[in-house]
Protein backbone atom coordinates (compact mmCIF):
# COMPACT_ATOMS: atom_id res chain seq x y z
CA UNK A 1 0.00 0.00 0.00
CA UNK A 2 0.84 3.41 -0.86
CA UNK A 3 0.53 4.24 2.65
CA UNK A 4 2.74 1.58 4.22
CA UNK A 5 5.29 1.08 1.27
CA UNK A 6 5.83 4.79 -0.44
CA UNK A 7 8.76 5.32 2.46
CA UNK A 8 12.44 3.60 0.54
CA UNK A 9 14.73 1.90 3.19
CA UNK A 10 17.95 1.51 1.02
CA UNK A 11 19.59 -2.53 2.51
CA UNK A 12 22.92 -2.66 0.80
CA UNK A 13 22.03 -2.66 -3.00
CA UNK A 14 18.54 -4.21 -1.77
CA UNK A 15 15.54 -2.16 -1.25
CA UNK A 16 13.09 -2.65 2.16
CA UNK A 17 9.80 -1.32 1.89
CA UNK A 18 6.74 -1.96 4.91
CA UNK A 19 6.13 -1.16 8.30
CA UNK A 20 6.64 -3.48 11.58
CA UNK A 21 8.23 -6.66 10.10
CA UNK A 22 10.70 -7.01 13.21
CA UNK A 23 9.79 -10.71 14.48
CA UNK A 24 10.47 -12.72 10.94
CA UNK A 25 13.16 -14.99 12.61
CA UNK A 26 15.09 -15.74 9.69
CA UNK A 27 15.59 -12.63 7.84
CA UNK A 28 18.22 -12.34 5.27
CA UNK A 29 19.92 -9.67 2.92
CA UNK A 30 18.98 -10.01 -0.71
CA UNK A 31 20.96 -11.29 -3.73
CA UNK A 32 22.94 -8.35 -4.43
CA UNK A 33 21.62 -9.00 -8.42
CA UNK A 34 18.17 -7.86 -6.96
CA UNK A 35 16.17 -4.78 -5.71
CA UNK A 36 13.12 -3.69 -5.41
CA UNK A 37 11.32 -0.59 -4.15
CA UNK A 38 7.97 1.66 -5.08
CA UNK A 39 8.39 4.86 -7.64
CA UNK A 40 6.32 7.34 -8.20
CA UNK A 41 3.89 9.57 -5.96
CA UNK A 42 0.89 8.77 -3.56
CA UNK A 43 -2.24 11.30 -2.75
CA UNK A 44 -2.93 9.74 0.76
CA UNK A 45 -2.78 11.82 3.62
CA UNK A 46 -2.80 9.11 5.83
CA UNK A 47 0.55 7.69 5.88
CA UNK A 48 1.94 5.70 8.64
CA UNK A 49 4.91 6.11 11.00
CA UNK A 50 7.93 3.73 9.87
CA UNK A 51 8.17 1.40 12.41
CA UNK A 52 11.49 -0.55 11.39
CA UNK A 53 13.25 -1.72 8.54
CA UNK A 54 11.98 -5.14 7.43
CA UNK A 55 13.98 -7.52 5.31
CA UNK A 56 13.10 -7.59 1.88
CA UNK A 57 9.59 -8.86 1.26
CA UNK A 58 9.89 -9.84 -2.43
CA UNK A 59 13.54 -11.31 -2.67
CA UNK A 60 13.81 -15.24 -2.48
CA UNK A 61 16.17 -18.13 -2.65
CA UNK A 62 18.72 -17.02 0.07
CA UNK A 63 17.92 -19.99 2.32
CA UNK A 64 17.63 -22.19 -0.55
CA UNK A 65 19.53 -25.42 0.32
CA UNK A 66 19.60 -24.91 3.90
CA UNK A 67 19.41 -28.22 6.57
CA UNK A 68 16.10 -28.63 7.71
CA UNK A 69 14.81 -26.23 10.38
CA UNK A 70 11.79 -24.82 12.41
CA UNK A 71 11.66 -21.15 11.23
CA UNK A 72 9.61 -18.96 13.87
CA UNK A 73 7.17 -15.92 12.77
CA UNK A 74 4.89 -13.71 14.50
CA UNK A 75 2.06 -12.25 12.92
CA UNK A 76 0.37 -9.21 14.60
CA UNK A 77 -3.48 -8.73 13.22
CA UNK A 78 -4.79 -5.03 13.01
CA UNK A 79 -7.05 -2.90 11.74
CA UNK A 80 -5.00 0.44 9.84
CA UNK A 81 -5.72 3.04 7.39
CA UNK A 82 -3.66 2.43 4.53
CA UNK A 83 -3.78 3.73 0.35
CA UNK A 84 -2.75 0.37 -2.06
CA UNK A 85 -3.49 2.87 -4.84
CA UNK A 86 -3.54 6.47 -3.38
CA UNK A 87 -6.93 6.00 -1.54
CA UNK A 88 -6.96 6.23 1.89
CA UNK A 89 -9.12 2.98 3.02
CA UNK A 90 -9.26 0.77 6.40
CA UNK A 91 -7.45 -2.69 6.39
CA UNK A 92 -6.83 -5.53 7.75
CA UNK A 93 -2.56 -6.11 8.04
CA UNK A 94 -0.38 -8.79 9.50
CA UNK A 95 2.66 -6.73 11.02
CA UNK A 96 1.72 -3.11 9.34
CA UNK A 97 2.02 -4.23 6.25
CA UNK A 98 0.28 -5.17 2.89
CA UNK A 99 1.14 -8.00 1.41
CA UNK A 100 2.04 -9.21 4.66
CA UNK A 101 5.01 -10.73 5.42
CA UNK A 102 6.63 -13.57 3.17
CA UNK A 103 7.33 -16.56 4.92
CA UNK A 104 10.13 -18.86 2.86
CA UNK A 105 11.30 -21.74 3.58
CA UNK A 106 12.65 -25.45 2.34
CA UNK A 107 10.81 -28.40 2.01
CA UNK A 108 10.98 -30.55 5.30
CA UNK A 109 11.17 -27.57 7.60
CA UNK A 110 8.66 -26.79 10.16
CA UNK A 111 6.68 -24.03 10.47
CA UNK A 112 5.60 -22.12 13.47
CA UNK A 113 3.39 -18.79 13.51
CA UNK A 114 2.40 -17.45 16.67
CA UNK A 115 -0.80 -14.94 15.31
CA UNK A 116 -2.14 -12.00 17.41
CA UNK A 117 -5.06 -11.22 16.90
CA UNK A 118 -5.84 -7.31 17.81
CA UNK A 119 -8.87 -6.77 15.99
CA UNK A 120 -12.42 -6.73 17.68
CA UNK A 121 -13.99 -9.78 15.65
CA UNK A 122 -12.02 -13.44 15.61
CA UNK A 123 -9.78 -13.89 12.70
CA UNK A 124 -8.01 -17.16 11.44
CA UNK A 125 -4.82 -18.27 9.04
CA UNK A 126 -4.88 -20.50 6.35
CA UNK A 127 -1.85 -21.47 4.49
CA UNK A 128 -3.00 -22.47 1.30
CA UNK A 129 -2.45 -25.31 -0.39
CA UNK A 130 -0.46 -26.95 2.13
CA UNK A 131 -1.20 -30.40 3.16
CA UNK A 132 -1.55 -30.59 7.00
CA UNK A 133 -1.08 -34.21 7.49
CA UNK A 134 -1.91 -34.90 10.86
CA UNK A 135 -2.64 -31.53 11.69
CA UNK A 136 -5.93 -30.88 10.30
CA UNK A 137 -6.33 -28.99 13.08
CA UNK A 138 -3.72 -25.56 12.07
CA UNK A 139 -5.57 -25.36 8.55
CA UNK A 140 -6.92 -22.29 9.69
CA UNK A 141 -10.59 -22.68 8.17
CA UNK A 142 -13.31 -21.09 10.31
CA UNK A 143 -16.16 -23.34 11.46
CA UNK A 144 -14.28 -26.42 9.97
CA UNK A 145 -11.19 -26.74 11.74
CA UNK A 146 -10.84 -24.14 14.17
CA UNK A 147 -13.62 -21.30 15.15
CA UNK A 148 -10.94 -18.51 14.99
CA UNK A 149 -8.84 -16.37 16.97
CA UNK A 150 -10.94 -14.23 19.68
CA UNK A 151 -10.22 -10.72 19.91
CA UNK A 152 -6.82 -10.54 22.33
CA UNK A 153 -5.90 -13.90 22.18
CA UNK A 154 -3.53 -15.62 20.13
CA UNK A 155 -2.48 -19.04 18.45
CA UNK A 156 0.36 -20.99 17.50
CA UNK A 157 0.60 -22.53 14.50
CA UNK A 158 3.26 -25.56 14.31
CA UNK A 159 3.09 -27.52 11.67
CA UNK A 160 5.59 -29.66 9.64
CA UNK A 161 5.78 -28.98 5.30
CA UNK A 162 6.17 -33.02 4.59
CA UNK A 163 6.44 -33.45 0.92
CA UNK A 164 5.14 -29.94 0.07
CA UNK A 165 6.97 -27.51 -1.75
CA UNK A 166 5.68 -24.92 -4.75
CA UNK A 167 4.63 -21.06 -4.95
CA UNK A 168 1.74 -20.22 -2.71
CA UNK A 169 0.48 -17.66 -0.16
CA UNK A 170 -1.50 -17.52 3.10
CA UNK A 171 -4.51 -15.00 4.32
CA UNK A 172 -7.37 -15.21 6.29
CA UNK A 173 -9.97 -17.67 6.32
CA UNK A 174 -12.89 -15.69 8.76
CA UNK A 175 -15.44 -14.35 6.14
CA UNK A 176 -14.44 -11.60 3.88
CA UNK A 177 -11.15 -10.25 5.95
CA UNK A 178 -8.51 -11.05 3.33
CA UNK A 179 -9.54 -8.84 0.97
CA UNK A 180 -9.18 -5.82 3.09
CA UNK A 181 -5.64 -6.56 2.36
CA UNK A 182 -4.87 -9.78 5.40
CA UNK A 183 -2.93 -11.56 2.84
CA UNK A 184 0.95 -12.58 2.35
CA UNK A 185 3.74 -14.68 0.10
CA UNK A 186 4.35 -18.82 1.44
CA UNK A 187 7.11 -20.15 -0.94
CA UNK A 188 8.36 -23.29 0.03
CA UNK A 189 12.02 -24.56 -2.05
CA UNK A 190 12.02 -28.47 -2.82
CA UNK A 191 14.69 -30.57 -1.53
CA UNK A 192 15.57 -32.19 -5.18
CA UNK A 193 16.76 -29.75 -8.15
CA UNK A 194 14.15 -28.80 -10.84
CA UNK A 195 13.10 -31.90 -12.95
CA UNK A 196 16.47 -31.93 -15.59
CA UNK A 197 13.90 -30.72 -18.84
CA UNK A 198 13.53 -27.07 -16.35
CA UNK A 199 15.99 -24.80 -17.19
CA UNK A 200 17.98 -22.94 -14.32
CA UNK A 201 17.56 -19.35 -13.26
CA UNK A 202 19.79 -16.70 -11.40
CA UNK A 203 17.25 -15.00 -9.07
CA UNK A 204 14.07 -15.22 -8.00
CA UNK A 205 11.08 -12.48 -7.31
CA UNK A 206 7.76 -12.58 -5.67
CA UNK A 207 4.70 -10.60 -7.39
CA UNK A 208 1.51 -10.51 -5.56
CA UNK A 209 -1.10 -9.03 -7.40
CA UNK A 210 -4.63 -9.01 -6.18
CA UNK A 211 -7.98 -6.61 -7.10
CA UNK A 212 -8.47 -3.69 -4.47
CA UNK A 213 -11.63 -2.31 -3.20
CA UNK A 214 -11.99 1.43 -1.81
CA UNK A 215 -14.95 0.26 0.76
CA UNK A 216 -14.31 -2.24 3.81
CA UNK A 217 -15.54 -5.82 2.49
CA UNK A 218 -17.99 -5.88 5.40
CA UNK A 219 -19.97 -3.54 4.24
CA UNK A 220 -19.93 -4.72 0.48
CA UNK A 221 -20.62 -8.11 1.97
CA UNK A 222 -23.66 -7.02 3.49
CA UNK A 223 -25.13 -4.88 0.36
CA UNK A 224 -24.38 -8.23 -2.03
CA UNK A 225 -26.22 -10.62 0.45
CA UNK A 226 -29.10 -8.20 0.82
CA UNK A 227 -32.45 -8.51 -0.68
CA UNK A 228 -31.99 -5.79 -3.17
CA UNK A 229 -28.50 -6.59 -3.86
CA UNK A 230 -25.33 -4.29 -3.90
CA UNK A 231 -26.55 -2.23 -7.21
CA UNK A 232 -30.43 -3.51 -7.20
CA UNK A 233 -29.62 -6.43 -8.92
CA UNK A 234 -29.14 -9.20 -6.55
CA UNK A 235 -26.63 -11.55 -7.12
CA UNK A 236 -24.43 -9.06 -9.19
CA UNK A 237 -20.85 -9.10 -7.21
CA UNK A 238 -19.22 -6.26 -5.55
CA UNK A 239 -16.90 -4.85 -8.11
CA UNK A 240 -13.20 -3.82 -7.18
CA UNK A 241 -12.08 -0.14 -7.54
CA UNK A 242 -8.44 -1.24 -8.81
CA UNK A 243 -5.89 -4.01 -8.28
CA UNK A 244 -1.96 -3.90 -6.34
CA UNK A 245 0.89 -5.17 -7.70
CA UNK A 246 3.08 -6.06 -4.43
CA UNK A 247 0.58 -3.54 -2.67
CA UNK A 248 0.88 -0.83 -5.19
CA UNK A 249 -1.46 0.44 -7.57
CA UNK A 250 -3.08 3.78 -9.08
CA UNK A 251 -6.03 5.24 -9.42
CA UNK A 252 -7.45 8.96 -10.08
CA UNK A 253 -3.77 10.41 -10.76
CA UNK A 254 -2.61 9.04 -7.66
CA UNK A 255 -0.88 6.33 -6.26
CA UNK A 256 2.34 4.38 -6.85
CA UNK A 257 4.41 1.61 -8.73
CA UNK A 258 6.41 -0.94 -6.73
CA UNK A 259 9.25 -1.68 -9.26
CA UNK A 260 12.26 -4.00 -9.36
CA UNK A 261 15.65 -3.19 -10.35
CA UNK A 262 17.61 -6.80 -11.92
CA UNK A 263 21.08 -7.18 -13.36
CA UNK A 264 21.34 -7.46 -17.33
CA UNK A 265 21.77 -10.87 -18.67
CA UNK A 266 20.33 -12.98 -16.39
CA UNK A 267 17.36 -15.54 -16.00
CA UNK A 268 14.74 -14.85 -13.32
CA UNK A 269 12.45 -16.76 -11.95
CA UNK A 270 9.10 -14.70 -11.39
CA UNK A 271 6.50 -16.50 -8.67
CA UNK A 272 2.92 -15.10 -9.36
CA UNK A 273 0.37 -15.13 -6.76
CA UNK A 274 -2.82 -13.84 -7.70
CA UNK A 275 -4.25 -12.74 -3.54
CA UNK A 276 -7.11 -11.48 -4.85
CA UNK A 277 -11.14 -11.49 -4.17
CA UNK A 278 -12.86 -11.42 -7.70
CA UNK A 279 -11.16 -10.66 -10.41
CA UNK A 280 -8.83 -12.36 -12.75
CA UNK A 281 -5.98 -10.86 -13.41
CA UNK A 282 -3.82 -11.09 -16.77
CA UNK A 283 -0.13 -10.53 -16.14
CA UNK A 284 3.02 -9.91 -18.90
CA UNK A 285 5.85 -7.72 -19.08
CA UNK A 286 6.49 -5.54 -22.09
CA UNK A 287 8.87 -7.31 -24.62
CA UNK A 288 9.62 -9.84 -22.42
CA UNK A 289 8.33 -13.10 -23.55
CA UNK A 290 7.67 -15.37 -19.99
CA UNK A 291 8.23 -19.38 -19.90
CA UNK A 292 5.60 -20.94 -17.85
CA UNK A 293 7.64 -23.48 -15.59
CA UNK A 294 5.26 -23.90 -12.55
CA UNK A 295 1.51 -24.17 -11.55
CA UNK A 296 0.58 -24.40 -7.97
CA UNK A 297 3.56 -26.32 -6.87
CA UNK A 298 3.88 -29.01 -10.30
CA UNK A 299 6.81 -28.06 -12.56
CA UNK A 300 5.37 -27.84 -16.38
CA UNK A 301 7.42 -28.44 -19.46
CA UNK A 302 8.32 -24.99 -20.36
CA UNK A 303 5.90 -23.00 -22.38
CA UNK A 304 6.81 -19.73 -23.90
CA UNK A 305 3.58 -17.34 -23.69
CA UNK A 306 2.76 -13.26 -23.97
CA UNK A 307 0.96 -12.65 -20.99
CA UNK A 308 -1.00 -15.07 -18.61
CA UNK A 309 -4.26 -15.03 -16.91
CA UNK A 310 -4.56 -16.24 -13.13
CA UNK A 311 -7.50 -16.95 -11.55
CA UNK A 312 -7.93 -15.96 -8.28
CA UNK A 313 -5.71 -17.96 -5.56
CA UNK A 314 -3.85 -19.65 -8.59
CA UNK A 315 0.20 -19.57 -8.83
CA UNK A 316 3.00 -19.84 -11.63
CA UNK A 317 5.96 -18.93 -12.14
CA UNK A 318 7.17 -17.82 -15.37
CA UNK A 319 11.10 -17.69 -16.01
CA UNK A 320 12.35 -14.21 -18.18
CA UNK A 321 15.94 -13.09 -19.68
CA UNK A 322 16.70 -9.60 -18.75
CA UNK A 323 18.95 -9.42 -22.19
CA UNK A 324 15.77 -8.03 -24.44
CA UNK A 325 17.23 -4.75 -26.62
CA UNK A 326 13.72 -3.34 -27.58
CA UNK A 327 13.03 -0.27 -25.46
CA UNK A 328 15.77 1.51 -22.92
CA UNK A 329 15.93 -0.75 -20.02
CA UNK A 330 12.34 -0.09 -18.30
CA UNK A 331 9.74 -1.65 -19.12
CA UNK A 332 5.73 -2.28 -17.53
CA UNK A 333 5.03 -4.69 -15.76
CA UNK A 334 1.11 -5.10 -16.37
CA UNK A 335 -1.41 -6.84 -14.19
CA UNK A 336 -4.17 -5.76 -16.09
CA UNK A 337 -8.07 -7.01 -14.32
CA UNK A 338 -9.87 -8.92 -16.13
CA UNK A 339 -13.56 -7.43 -16.57
CA UNK A 340 -15.99 -10.26 -17.73
CA UNK A 341 -17.60 -10.72 -14.36
CA UNK A 342 -18.25 -7.49 -13.58
CA UNK A 343 -22.19 -6.24 -14.05
CA UNK A 344 -21.91 -3.15 -13.23
CA UNK A 345 -19.98 0.21 -13.96
CA UNK A 346 -17.26 1.50 -10.95
CA UNK A 347 -16.88 5.04 -11.22
CA UNK A 348 -13.20 5.44 -11.77
CA UNK A 349 -12.43 2.66 -11.79
CA UNK A 350 -8.82 1.58 -12.77
CA UNK A 351 -8.42 -2.23 -14.37
CA UNK A 352 -4.83 -1.50 -16.00
CA UNK A 353 -2.47 -1.75 -12.67
CA UNK A 354 1.27 -1.11 -13.58
CA UNK A 355 4.45 -2.12 -11.69
CA UNK A 356 7.90 -1.33 -13.28
CA UNK A 357 11.04 -3.32 -14.48
CA UNK A 358 14.82 -2.03 -14.91
CA UNK A 359 18.26 -3.59 -16.00
CA UNK A 360 20.41 -2.54 -13.82
CA UNK A 361 22.30 -0.77 -16.57
CA UNK A 362 19.90 2.06 -16.87
CA UNK A 363 19.00 2.00 -13.08
CA UNK A 364 20.17 5.67 -13.23
CA UNK A 365 17.12 6.69 -14.95
CA UNK A 366 14.17 7.43 -12.52
CA UNK A 367 11.42 8.29 -15.22
CA UNK A 368 8.98 5.97 -15.70
CA UNK A 369 8.74 3.43 -19.13
CA UNK A 370 7.39 5.26 -21.93
CA UNK A 371 5.02 2.44 -23.91
CA UNK A 372 1.44 3.02 -23.74
CA UNK A 373 -0.40 0.52 -24.62
CA UNK A 374 0.71 -3.44 -24.31
CA UNK A 375 3.52 -4.02 -26.98
CA UNK A 376 3.64 -7.62 -26.41
CA UNK A 377 6.50 -9.61 -27.42
CA UNK A 378 7.44 -7.64 -30.88
CA UNK A 379 10.06 -10.10 -31.50
CA UNK A 380 7.95 -13.55 -31.15
CA UNK A 381 4.80 -13.01 -32.80
CA UNK A 382 4.60 -17.07 -33.05
CA UNK A 383 4.12 -16.51 -29.30
CA UNK A 384 0.46 -15.98 -28.02
CA UNK A 385 -1.47 -15.84 -24.71
CA UNK A 386 -1.05 -18.92 -22.01
CA UNK A 387 -3.97 -21.62 -22.66
CA UNK A 388 -4.23 -23.75 -19.58
CA UNK A 389 -4.82 -26.87 -22.15
CA UNK A 390 -1.12 -26.63 -23.18
CA UNK A 391 0.23 -27.09 -19.53
CA UNK A 392 1.77 -30.10 -19.20
CA UNK A 393 3.47 -31.94 -16.24
CA UNK A 394 7.67 -31.75 -16.21
CA UNK A 395 7.21 -35.09 -14.82
CA UNK A 396 4.90 -37.95 -15.60
CA UNK A 397 2.47 -38.70 -13.09
CA UNK A 398 -0.12 -41.56 -13.73
CA UNK A 399 -3.20 -41.17 -11.12
CA UNK A 400 -4.29 -44.62 -10.13
CA UNK A 401 -7.85 -46.02 -11.07
CA UNK A 402 -10.71 -44.78 -9.29
CA UNK A 403 -12.72 -46.71 -6.78
CA UNK A 404 -15.58 -44.15 -5.70
CA UNK A 405 -17.66 -41.92 -8.28
CA UNK A 406 -19.24 -38.77 -6.66
CA UNK A 407 -21.21 -36.41 -8.72
CA UNK A 408 -22.13 -33.15 -7.45
CA UNK A 409 -23.10 -29.69 -9.05
CA UNK A 410 -23.53 -26.01 -7.90
CA UNK A 411 -25.13 -22.62 -8.63
CA UNK A 412 -26.40 -19.41 -7.22
CA UNK A 413 -29.62 -18.76 -6.79
CA UNK A 414 -32.50 -17.13 -4.95
CA UNK A 415 -33.56 -19.06 -1.33
CA UNK A 416 -36.81 -19.70 -0.24
CA UNK A 417 -36.50 -16.03 1.84
CA UNK A 418 -35.31 -14.04 -1.61
CA UNK A 419 -31.92 -13.85 -0.48
CA UNK A 420 -29.51 -14.59 -3.51
CA UNK A 421 -26.94 -17.60 -2.53
CA UNK A 422 -24.47 -20.21 -3.92
CA UNK A 423 -25.35 -23.60 -3.54
CA UNK A 424 -23.29 -27.30 -3.73
CA UNK A 425 -26.02 -29.65 -4.30
CA UNK A 426 -28.94 -28.08 -3.36
CA UNK A 427 -26.98 -26.95 0.15
CA UNK A 428 -26.16 -23.12 1.36
CA UNK A 429 -23.01 -23.08 3.71
CA UNK A 430 -22.55 -21.20 6.97
CA UNK A 431 -19.82 -21.69 9.21
CA UNK A 432 -20.39 -23.33 12.69
CA UNK A 433 -20.63 -20.90 15.12
CA UNK A 434 -18.77 -22.38 18.50
CA UNK A 435 -18.45 -25.35 16.93
CA UNK A 436 -16.35 -27.06 14.18
CA UNK A 437 -17.10 -30.02 12.00
CA UNK A 438 -13.54 -31.29 13.19
CA UNK A 439 -14.72 -31.23 16.65
CA UNK A 440 -17.55 -32.66 15.71
CA UNK A 441 -16.04 -35.92 14.48
CA UNK A 442 -13.77 -35.89 17.94
CA UNK A 443 -16.61 -35.81 20.05
CA UNK A 444 -18.53 -38.73 17.67
CA UNK A 445 -15.24 -40.77 18.11
CA UNK A 446 -14.84 -40.45 21.53
CA UNK A 447 -18.90 -41.63 22.30
CA UNK A 448 -18.05 -44.34 19.73
CA UNK A 449 -20.39 -42.79 17.67
CA UNK A 450 -20.45 -41.88 14.00
CA UNK A 451 -20.83 -38.43 12.86
CA UNK A 452 -21.67 -38.80 9.30
CA UNK A 453 -22.15 -41.74 7.22
CA UNK A 454 -20.29 -42.80 4.10
CA UNK A 455 -21.02 -40.93 1.10
CA UNK A 456 -22.70 -37.64 0.68
CA UNK A 457 -24.48 -35.97 3.16
CA UNK A 458 -25.71 -33.01 5.16
CA UNK A 459 -25.30 -32.79 8.97
CA UNK A 460 -26.25 -30.05 11.13
CA UNK A 461 -25.50 -27.17 10.18
CA UNK A 462 -26.52 -27.13 6.47
CA UNK A 463 -23.22 -29.03 6.62
CA UNK A 464 -22.90 -31.05 3.27
CA UNK A 465 -19.78 -33.18 3.09
CA UNK A 466 -18.63 -36.66 1.82
CA UNK A 467 -17.43 -39.01 3.86
CA UNK A 468 -14.78 -41.90 3.08
CA UNK A 469 -13.25 -43.79 6.25
CA UNK A 470 -11.10 -46.17 3.99
CA UNK A 471 -8.43 -44.97 1.87
CA UNK A 472 -10.24 -44.39 -0.88
CA UNK A 473 -9.66 -43.18 -4.85
CA UNK A 474 -12.07 -40.45 -5.83
CA UNK A 475 -13.31 -39.24 -9.05
CA UNK A 476 -14.87 -36.25 -7.46
CA UNK A 477 -17.09 -35.05 -10.26
CA UNK A 478 -18.61 -31.38 -10.61
CA UNK A 479 -21.37 -30.05 -12.90
CA UNK A 480 -21.21 -25.90 -13.05
CA UNK A 481 -25.02 -25.39 -13.65
CA UNK A 482 -24.24 -21.46 -13.10
CA UNK A 483 -23.16 -18.78 -15.73
CA UNK A 484 -19.89 -17.64 -14.77
CA UNK A 485 -16.42 -19.13 -14.40
CA UNK A 486 -15.48 -20.26 -10.38
CA UNK A 487 -12.11 -20.76 -9.46
CA UNK A 488 -12.65 -24.02 -6.89
CA UNK A 489 -9.97 -24.98 -4.09
CA UNK A 490 -9.21 -28.07 -2.47
CA UNK A 491 -7.73 -28.20 0.76
CA UNK A 492 -5.16 -30.63 1.53
CA UNK A 493 -5.05 -31.83 -1.54
CA UNK A 494 -3.14 -31.61 -4.88
CA UNK A 495 -5.93 -33.27 -7.17
CA UNK A 496 -4.77 -34.07 -11.01
CA UNK A 497 -7.60 -32.60 -12.86
CA UNK A 498 -8.82 -35.38 -15.58
CA UNK A 499 -11.07 -33.94 -17.51
CA UNK A 500 -13.18 -30.73 -17.79
CA UNK A 501 -15.31 -29.98 -20.91
CA UNK A 502 -18.60 -28.06 -21.92
CA UNK A 503 -22.03 -29.07 -20.69
CA UNK A 504 -22.63 -31.62 -17.83
CA UNK A 505 -19.98 -34.81 -17.07
CA UNK A 506 -21.88 -38.04 -19.21
CA UNK A 507 -19.29 -40.02 -19.08
CA UNK A 508 -16.36 -38.00 -21.42
CA UNK A 509 -13.00 -39.40 -21.85
CA UNK A 510 -10.53 -38.88 -19.16
CA UNK A 511 -6.63 -38.31 -19.35
CA UNK A 512 -5.06 -40.95 -17.20
CA UNK A 513 -1.70 -40.58 -19.03
CA UNK A 514 -0.17 -36.84 -17.20
CA UNK A 515 -2.72 -34.87 -16.42
CA UNK A 516 -2.28 -31.66 -14.50
CA UNK A 517 -2.03 -31.49 -10.63
CA UNK A 518 -3.18 -28.57 -8.90
CA UNK A 519 -5.47 -27.30 -6.18
CA UNK A 520 -7.20 -24.72 -7.60
CA UNK A 521 -8.82 -24.95 -10.75
CA UNK A 522 -11.11 -23.07 -13.47
CA UNK A 523 -14.51 -24.38 -13.76
CA UNK A 524 -16.11 -22.29 -16.34
CA UNK A 525 -19.39 -21.80 -16.88
CA UNK A 526 -22.02 -24.29 -17.85
CA UNK A 527 -19.17 -27.23 -17.81
CA UNK A 528 -17.69 -30.23 -15.61
CA UNK A 529 -14.69 -31.25 -14.01
CA UNK A 530 -13.37 -34.46 -13.00
CA UNK A 531 -11.20 -34.15 -10.27
CA UNK A 532 -9.56 -37.34 -8.63
CA UNK A 533 -7.95 -37.60 -5.58
CA UNK A 534 -7.20 -39.83 -2.31
CA UNK A 535 -8.57 -40.16 0.81
CA UNK A 536 -5.62 -40.76 2.54
CA UNK A 537 -5.51 -37.34 4.57
CA UNK A 538 -7.13 -37.75 7.82
CA UNK A 539 -9.68 -34.58 8.44
CA UNK A 540 -12.27 -31.99 7.81
CA UNK A 541 -10.83 -30.64 4.26
CA UNK A 542 -12.59 -27.43 2.39
CA UNK A 543 -13.84 -27.83 -1.49
CA UNK A 544 -15.20 -24.16 -2.35
CA UNK A 545 -14.86 -21.31 -4.97
CA UNK A 546 -12.38 -18.83 -4.12
CA UNK A 547 -14.35 -15.77 -5.09
CA UNK A 548 -15.26 -14.69 -1.90
CA UNK A 549 -18.76 -13.21 -2.09
CA UNK A 550 -19.52 -16.64 -3.70
CA UNK A 551 -17.97 -18.20 -0.86
CA UNK A 552 -19.36 -16.01 1.91
CA UNK A 553 -22.89 -16.61 0.15
CA UNK A 554 -22.49 -20.65 0.66
CA UNK A 555 -20.23 -22.05 -2.36
CA UNK A 556 -18.61 -24.55 0.09
CA UNK A 557 -18.82 -28.46 0.84
CA UNK A 558 -16.44 -30.81 2.80
CA UNK A 559 -14.29 -33.69 2.14
CA UNK A 560 -14.26 -35.83 5.29
CA UNK A 561 -11.53 -38.01 4.92
CA UNK A 562 -11.15 -40.93 7.52
CA UNK A 563 -13.09 -40.18 10.36
CA UNK A 564 -11.67 -42.70 12.74
CA UNK A 565 -8.21 -41.32 12.35
CA UNK A 566 -9.12 -37.64 11.92
CA UNK A 567 -11.38 -38.69 15.54
CA UNK A 568 -7.69 -39.12 17.29
CA UNK A 569 -5.99 -36.03 16.07
CA UNK A 570 -4.73 -34.10 18.92
CA UNK A 571 -6.72 -31.10 18.70
CA UNK A 572 -4.96 -28.27 21.06
CA UNK A 573 -6.52 -27.20 23.95
CA UNK A 574 -6.64 -24.16 22.91
CA UNK A 575 -8.53 -23.96 20.09
CA UNK A 576 -11.10 -26.07 21.54
CA UNK A 577 -11.08 -23.42 24.55
CA UNK A 578 -11.41 -20.38 21.26
CA UNK A 579 -14.58 -22.14 20.54
CA UNK A 580 -16.03 -21.82 24.15
CA UNK A 581 -14.71 -17.96 24.02
CA UNK A 582 -17.32 -15.33 23.97
CA UNK A 583 -17.15 -12.51 21.99
CA UNK A 584 -19.18 -8.95 21.98
CA UNK A 585 -21.97 -9.29 18.68
CA UNK A 586 -21.97 -13.25 17.72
Amino acid sequence: MSALLVVILALGLGLGLGLGLRNHSHSASPPQNVSSSGTGTTNSSNLLPLLATPPNNFVLGTIKGQPPQTRFYNFTISKVQGAPDGVSKPMLVANGIFPGPTIEANQGDRIVVNVTNNLDTRTAIHWHGLYQNQTNFYDGTTGITECGIPPGQFLVYNFTLGEFYGTTWWHSHFSTQYTDGLTGALVIHPLDPAPKNIPTWDGEIMVQMADVYHNFSQELLDAYLSPSGIDGNPGDEPVPDSGSLNGLGQWGGGGDYFNFTLEDNKTYRIRLVNSGSFAPIRFSIDYHPLTIIEVDGTFVKPYVVTGLTIAVAQRYSVLIHTNQTEGDGRYWMRTLLQSDMFTYDQPGQNVDIRGVLKYASGVKNESLPSAGADPGVPSRKDIGDMDTASLVPAVVSRPPNPTRPYYVSFDLQNDANGRFLAFMSGTSWSPLSGNTTLLNVRNAFIASTTYASTGGSVQPGDQFMITEDSIEVVDLIIDNLDDGDHPFHLHGHRPWIMGTGAGRYQGQALNSTNPLRRDTMVIPAYSYMVLRFITDNPGLWAFHCHLVWHMAAGLLMQINSLPTKAGQLDIPQVIIDQCNASVPGE
